[in-house]
C-alpha cells in the first residue's frame, strides 16, 4: 500500500524520496522515478525541510520507528502516520513530538490494494495550518468526485469531502473516525457471509441425515430443494439492491473466480481497529451489538472458542450420556 501510495504521487508529479527495511522494494521505486534511500539517516538528508515523512508500517512497529525517525528531523517538519493506529496512541505521540517541534498528522486510509486507480480515502487528525500546508498531498491521493452521484444539497456544503479525504479534528480525530469505519466493516463483512453462508445450506433437504438422539431431524425438506449459484446473485444484487456495495463488488469477483473458494481457510484476522471501536463504544456507552458480533466471529473463526465448545459437550455427556458426533456428520 506505501508503495503505491507513493507511485500515485509521482504520478501527478510529486517528487518523492523512498526508504524501506526491504532494499529491493527501494530499488524497485527508485526504478520508477523515487529517490531512493540507503537509510533512514539518508532518508532525512534527501528531503528538503520543511520535511513531510509519510510512515506506513503497523501500527505495533510505529514507536519504535518514532525513536529512530524523530532525532534525525528538525523543528518545523511533520511526520505522517498513515496505517492504522490506536487513536490514544496518537494523541500521545503529538504531545512528545510537539516537544522536539514537530508535528504530527494521523490519517487513516481507506483504499486497500486498489488505491493506486481509485485513490485512497483519507481521514486525517492534526492540526489545522498543518494539515492546510499538506493538502495537496491529501488531495492527489484523494480518489476526487469519480463517478459517484452527489449528495442532494451538497453543493452549498464546503469542504473536501466529496473529493473524499476530510480533516475530521485534531491528533487522533482522523484514526478514530477510520477505526469507527473499520469496525461498521467487520460488521457489513460478517452480514454479507451469513447471508451467503444461508443461501448455501438452501439444499439442506437434498442431503440424507442419519436420524438419531443427537441431532434434530429437518423438519421440512422440502422447504430446502434450491441449489444456489452464489456468483450469479451476488452479481444480481450489485445491480440497483440496496444491498449493493464496494464489498459486495469484491464478493462477486471472488465467487465467480472459485465459487466454493477451496483456497480459503475461513481463519479471518483481526488488526486491532474492531477491537479498540468496541472500547471506544464501552466508554462512551454507545451500543454496538452488531458490530460486537462480528468482532467474535473473527474470533470464532480463529479457533478460540474450541475449549468453550468442548466444555458443552462435556456438559452433555455427564448429564445426559450425550456422545459427539463426528464432525461432519
Amino acid at each position: 500500500m506505501g508503495g503505491n501510495i507513493v507511485r500515485r504521487l509521482m504520478k501527478a508529479g510529486h517528487q518523492c524520496v523512498v526508504f524501506d527495511r526491504s532494499a529491493d522494494s527501494v530499488k524497485q521505486l527508485a526504478g520508477e522515478g523515487a529517490t531512493g534511500a540507503s537509510s533512514l539517516e539518508d532518508f532525512v538528508k534527501k528531503l528538503s525541510p520543511p520535511r513531510a515523512v509519510w510512515l506506513m508500517v503497523p501500527a505495533a512497529v510505529v514507536d519504535s520507528s518514532l525513536t529512530e525517525l524523530a532525532p534525525l528531523m528538525q523543528r518545523g517538519d511533520t511526520i505522517i502516520d498513515g496505517g492504522n493506529s490506536y487513536y490514544i496512541d496518537d494523541i500521545r505521540r503529538a504531545k512528545e513530538l510537539q516537544t522536539r517541534g514537530l508535528n504530527y498528522v494521523d490519517v487513516g486510509t481507506s483504499g486497500g490494494v486498489w488505491g493506486l486507480e481509485r485513490g485512497y480515502c483519507q481521514m486525517i487528525g492534526g492540526p489545522t495550518e498543518v494539515v492546510k500546508h499538506l493538502d495537496p498531498i491529501f488531495k492527489t491521493l484523494a480518489p476526487g468526485h469519480g463517478n459517484v452521484d452527489r449528495t442532494p444539497g451538497r453543493e452549498k456544503a464546503p469542504g473536501t469531502a466529496e473529493e473524499g479525504y476530510l480533516h475530521c479534528g485534531p491528533s487522533g480525530a482522523g484514526h478514530f473516525v477510520k477505526m469507527v469505519h473499520n469496525g461498521i466493516e467487520y460488521g457489513l463483512m460478517a452480514a454479507y457471509g451469513e447471508g451467503l453462508n444461508i443461501l448455501k445450506h438452501a439444499n439442506a433437504g437434498k442431503g440424507n441425515r442419519e436420524v438419531d438422539a443427537e441431532t434434530t431431524p429437518l423438519r421440512d425438506p422440502e422447504h430446502f430443494q434450491f441449489d444456489f449459484n452464489l456468483a450469479d446473485i451476488t452479481e444480481v444484487w450489485r445491480r440497483g439492491s440496496v444491498v449493493a456495495s464496494w464489498l459486495l463488488d469484491l464478493t462477486a469477483i471472488s465467487l465467480l473466480e472459485q465459487p466454493d473458494l477451496a483456497k480459503f481457510s475461513g481463519h479471518v484476522s483481526d488488526s486491532g481497529e474492531g477491537r479498540w471501536t468496541i472500547l471506544a463504544a464501552i466508554e462512551s456507552t454507545a451500543p454496538a451489538p452488531v458490530l460486537t458480533a462480528a468482532l467474535y466471529q473473527r474470533f470464532t473463526s480463529r479457533g478460540e472458542d474450541d475449549f468453550a465448545s468442548k466444555v458443552l459437550s462435556a456438559m452433555r455427556y455427564q448429564f445426559g450420556g450425550h456422545v459427539e458426533r463426528a464432525q461432519g456428520k
